[in-house]
């Protein structure tokens, strides 16, 4: 316990409490009535925000994105309406798999892939969400991106006739994937709203 000290909490990774562990110690400084005193420090979500050349008035901040790949589709989902830029952390190893879910929730956005931001390997990508998974094929470090908003423009929209061929490749065994790719193209209709009636015909 803490006897009348002073106690500092740094991190060598970003700021303290912000996806850290540190956030428990802070809880339990102000449940004991313990003054807590921030000082601003390096922030990777603010730092890739700046460098992704993506709008910043407006974002999302979601963390971490979730290891199971229906949870991670889930909280994507959920943000898909947002008009601002979506930020998210990810590791190495799943990386790959959180791209390909953004690009099957979301479509293919612009996005900004930030690698070991501040540090001496550091790497900034910025293309589309198709064009990094091509290009991160063995990713390594920590990774921050910062996702582009929906898009405010006059798109296709969905009609019974597509959604009538969606069933019938659903029926046919094609993937998720291929039929929203396939259709996509054909139509015009935005992969998120595709994909969102994939979910409707597969709980019918």
């Amino acid at each position: 316990c803490l006897k009348g000290g002073d106690v500092a909490l740094v991190s060598d990774a970003g700021m303290p409490c912000i996806s850290d562990p540190g956030y428990e110690l802070i809880v339990t400084a102000n449940q004991r009535g313990i003054p807590v005193v921030p000082i601003p420090g390096p922030s990777v979500v603010v730092t890739a925000l700046v460098v992704s050349g993506l709008p910043t008035e407006r974002f999302t901040y979601l963390g971490f994105l979730p290891r199971k790949t229906n949870d991670r589709q889930r909280l994507l989902e959920s943000v898909a309406g947002e008009y601002g830029s979506i930020v998210v952390l990810e590791t190495p190893h799943r990386l790959l798999a959180a791209l390909n879910d953004i690009l099957l929730v979301l479509g293919d956005r612009k996005v900004a892939v930030c690698r070991e931001l501040t540090k001496l390997h550091e790497e900034v990508f910025r293309g589309t969400v198709s064009q990094a998974i091509d290009h991160f094929t063995e990713p390594r470090g920590e990774f921050t991106l910062v996702i582009e908003g929906k898009r405010d423009e006059g798109k296709p929209q969905l009609t019974e006739e597509i959604e009538r061929e969606l069933q019938y490749m659903r029926w046919t065994g094609m993937t998720a994937k291929e039929a929203i790719a396939k259709m996509a193209e054909k139509t015009g209709v935005s992969k998120r709203e595709l994909y969102r009636a994939w979910l409707r015909i597969g709980k019918s």
